[in-house]
This record gives structure tokens, sequence and C-alpha cells, in this order.
């Protein structure tokens, strides 16, 4: 450990980033320690065998953004393909459109509404309205009023958190956008592609430097850490476990796998929302609709089912775990040489763009040329 300027815990896109940069504008020796047998975190993807497309292990990545910087700094790993995501929500048998439009008002709602003035008037009349909404119910509600909420957000939302939309910070349902118009796309960023040789081989590029080590399969325990800076991305409160306080919660995800052989698509859109409680899975994702993949006469459908059990994928944002999360994050700020960066060890969720963005900021605040890492 001694040979290392920096050991980074985690491979995802936070722990690459804070590489590369270390690497490559410092001139330093890193180290990454990966408990997976695979780099890229959550954005990891692969070719399957069976099918010959490619497929991410952990539920599909779709990179965002309106961030030039950003933009401009991962061009620097690989080409990109454009695409422009469209997802849609089977509501009592019925695919609409997602996030909710002029389309959706008409379809669950019974409505037959023909231009934005006329969906924007439809939306004053029906929202609830709340001075400072406090949760996520709350925020859903006065954005699109009781009869899509209880159609659509309400059972999604319990499905995917484990908890009534009272319980949760309302930045959950607050991130997803209501259109007056017919647009139909999940995103309104100016930039939307996806990598033209798959996420893994962009952050495999990202940290390719011959100063950069990466090693597999290891577990990081505290007696690696010796005066060399320490990067950990992974879960705060399991850096913290020795202290005894209650764990922070996540959630994760179960994955089902249905391949199809000589055939076309086998759904409409890459990614279909089942809102239901009656139905035991969230989403079935096709990749197959993706722009970057090969031609082939086969398919796959992954249908996603939200757990309490495995891999943890999203904070839990509800009142008692913001709190606790503090209590973690007082602890982290009295460590010399521990910089504790990205969605676990934040306890925050990012998109990956604010993945990057955060591990940017990160570095041009708390490492420069002039100071050893």
């Amino acid at each position: 450990m001694e040979n290392y300027d920096a050991i980074i815990v985690g491979a995802g896109l936070s722990g690459c980033v804070m590489a590369e940069r270390i690497a490559s504008v410092l001139n330093k020796k890193v180290l990454i320690i990966e408990k997976r047998e695979h780099i890229g975190g959550n954005c990891y993807d692969f070719i399957d065998e069976e099918t010959g497309l490619r497929i991410s292990k952990y539920g599909a990545h779709l990179f965002h953004t309106n961030d030039e910087d950003v933009w401009q700094y991962v061009q620097n790993f690989s080409k990109w393909v454009r695409y422009d995501h469209k997802v849609v929500a089977n509501i009592d048998g019925r695919n609409v459109p997602v996030p909710v439009n002029m389309e959706t008002v008409n379809i669950i709602c019974d409505q037959n509404l023909q231009t934005e003035s006329e969906t924007k008037e439809w939306f004053m009349n029906s929202v609830v309205l709340y001075d400072n909404p406090k949760n996520s119910e709350e925020i859903a509600l006065s954005r699109v009023g009781d009869v899509l909420y209880e159609k659509l957000f309400k059972p999604y939302t319990i499905k995917q958190w484990n908890t009534s939309p009272k319980e949760l910070d309302s930045s959950v349902l607050g991130r997803i956008p209501v259109r007056h118009s017919m647009e139909s796309r999940y995103f309104s960023d100016k930039y939307q592609a996806i990598p033209e040789n798959g996420y893994t081989k962009m952050i495999e590029n990202m940290i390719s430097h011959p100063n950069i080590t990466v090693q597999l399969n290891t577990e990081y325990n505290h007696e690696l850490h010796n005066s060399s800076v320490l990067i950990y991305t992974g879960p705060i409160d399991r850096y913290y476990a020795s202290h005894g306080l209650p764990k922070l919660e996540y959630r994760s995800l179960r994955f089902e796998t249905e391949r199809y052989f000589n055939v076309g698509f086998v759904q409409e859109h890459m990614v279909i929302n089942y809102p239901s409680l009656y139905v035991p899975f969230t989403r079935t994702i096709e990749y197959k609709h993706l722009p970057n993949q090969t031609k082939t006469n086969h398919s796959i459908v992954i249908k996603e089912y939200p757990s309490d059990n495995g891999e943890p994928y999203y904070p839990v944002p509800t009142e008692k775990n913001k709190q606790l999360y503090k209590t973690y994050k007082s602890l982290s700020e009295n460590e010399r040489n521990i910089h504790m960066i990205g969605r676990l060890a934040n306890y925050k969720y990012f998109n990956m763009d604010q993945a990057i963005r955060n591990a940017l900021d990160y570095f041009q605040t708390h490492f420069s040329v002039d100071e050893d890492v």
C-alpha cells in the first residue's frame, strides 16, 4: 500500500472519475479496490452470450445532461450515440406516456385535450394546492392531482420504495416532470446518449492510465488504510459499522431474465412501467431497442423487482434516515485523509451526470497540483 498515493474503494463512476483525475492531473499513483468481479459499479454492462445483446447487469442506465463540462469530459473516453428515451406505463391494460403529458391525461382521465393551454387549465383545476409540500405525496398531488396520483404515482412508489409517499422526502416524486404538450421523451436534456461500446468499456478507458491499478474481488477493511489518501465510495454506514449505530436503509433490485429467440421486438418500448400493486415487478426492459446493439433475431426482456435485500441501489430518503445520515456524516468530518464520495457514501441519489459532476467538483475543491495527495 505504501506504493500508492491514493486508495479508492469502489470502481463505480465516482471512484473512477476521482482515480482518473488524480492519475492524469496530479500524476499520482492510485489503487482502486473493488469487491465485485468487475469495474463499472451499477453501470456495468456486458454482451449476453446466448443472444449477442449488450445488457446491463444492474438495470438500465441512460446518460442525459445539460452540463457542458460533464458532456465534454465523457467525450474523452467513448464515442456516444444519440438516444432519446421513451417510457410508457401500463395502466388498466393500456400503455400511457411517462412522464405525464397531454396524451396521458386524455387516456387515464377520459379527456379530449387538444392544446397546451387546455392541458394547463386542466392541471390547474385538478391539482391539490399546498403552500409548502412536505413529502412526496403532497408534491405529486400539487403537480398532477388525485386521479393521476392514485393511478400512476402512488402504487408505483409504494412498490419501488416499500414505503408510502407520505413518508418519503418530496425530492423523490419532485424529480418527475409534468408536460402540457404531447412531448413523450422521458428526458428533456440537451445531451441524451449512450456509449457506443457500452459503459464498461467507457469506464475501462477512463481508468486506463498507467498510474492506476485495479484490484477486483477485494473487500475493504480498515487495515488497508495507511498514510495514503483514502477515497471511499461505498455505503457510509458500512464504513462505520463498528460504531454500533443503526443501519441506513437502501432499496435494492432483483432481476428476472427472459430470452426470446427468432423474434423481432417483444415490447413496443424499451421500458414499460407497471404501477399496479397486483403486478409484482415495477418495470420490464428490452435492451434490443438501444441504438448501440448489434443486429440480431433474438431478444431479452428483464423484469425488475424492488427488494430490501441485495446490493444497495437507492438511499431511502425518509426523515429518520436523513437524521441518521447526519450522525454518520459527522463521524466522517473528523477523519484525516479520508474522503466520502458518491451516492452511497453521501446517502444521496445521483444521476450519472450528477455523480460525475460531484466527483469533478470534489477533486477541484479538495485536491490541487500544489498539494500532496
